[in-house]
C-alpha cells in the first residue's frame, strides 16, 4: 500500500503545526490536547522546518529541567525532517522509521503537505494488510 493510499484512509484530519519561535509549554499543550507525539513546525512563511517530538522535549528537560517552559520549539526541534511522497509504500515509510530511529514522517507530493503518519499508523496498517492475506490464504486453503 502507497502512502497515498494509507492517508485516504486515514481520512483528512488537520496537519497539526506550531511556530518555530512558540514555546515548549505550547508545544506540549497541543500535544496533550489533540493526542498526538508530535507537531510539525513552521516559520513565519507556514514552511515546514522541523518536527518536535514528545522525545524532544523529554531531551530538553535533560538540558534546561525546570526552566524548559520557556524555550523556544526551534530550540528543540529536529531540524529539516526526512520528508517522503505518496508514492512511497508503507513497507518503504517502516524501513525509513526503522533505520534512522523516528517516528514521525510528513508526506509531501511535491512542496505541498499533504500529510503526517507515525509509526501508528503504519502498523496499524500492516496489520490490516497481514490479517487480509491471512484470510485470502484460509479461504484459498478452504476452497
Amino acid at each position: 500500500m502507497t502512502l497515498g493510499e494509507l492517508l485516504r484512509i486515514k481520512g483528512t484530519k488537520e496537519v497539526l503545526k506550531i511556530g518555530a519561535d512558540d514555546s515548549i509549554a505550547k508545544a506540549a499543550t497541543m500535544m496533550t490536547d489533540n493526542k498526538v507525539g508530535a507537531l510539525l513546525v513552521g516559520d513565519a512563511n507556514t514552511e515546514v522546518v522541523g518536527i518536535i517530538s514528545e522525545r524532544d522535549i523529554v531531551r530538553g528537560l535533560s538540558q534546561h529541567g525546570a526552566n524548559l517552559h520557556d524555550v523556544r520549539v526551534a530550540e528543540l526541534m529536529t531540524a529539516d525532517p526526512i520528508r517522503c511522497s505518496p508514492s512511497d509504500t508503507v513497507l518503504q515509510a517502516m524501513a525509513m522509521m526503522t533505520d534512522r530511529r523516528f517516528r514521525h514522517l510528513p508526506v509531501f507530493d511535491n512542496d505541498n503537505l499533504v500529510g503526517f503518519i507515525s509509526i501508528g499508523d503504519l502498523v496499524k496498517c500492516r496489520i490490516a494488510e497481514v490479517q487480509l492475506e491471512a484470510e485470502a490464504m484460509r479461504q484459498y486453503i478452504a476452497s
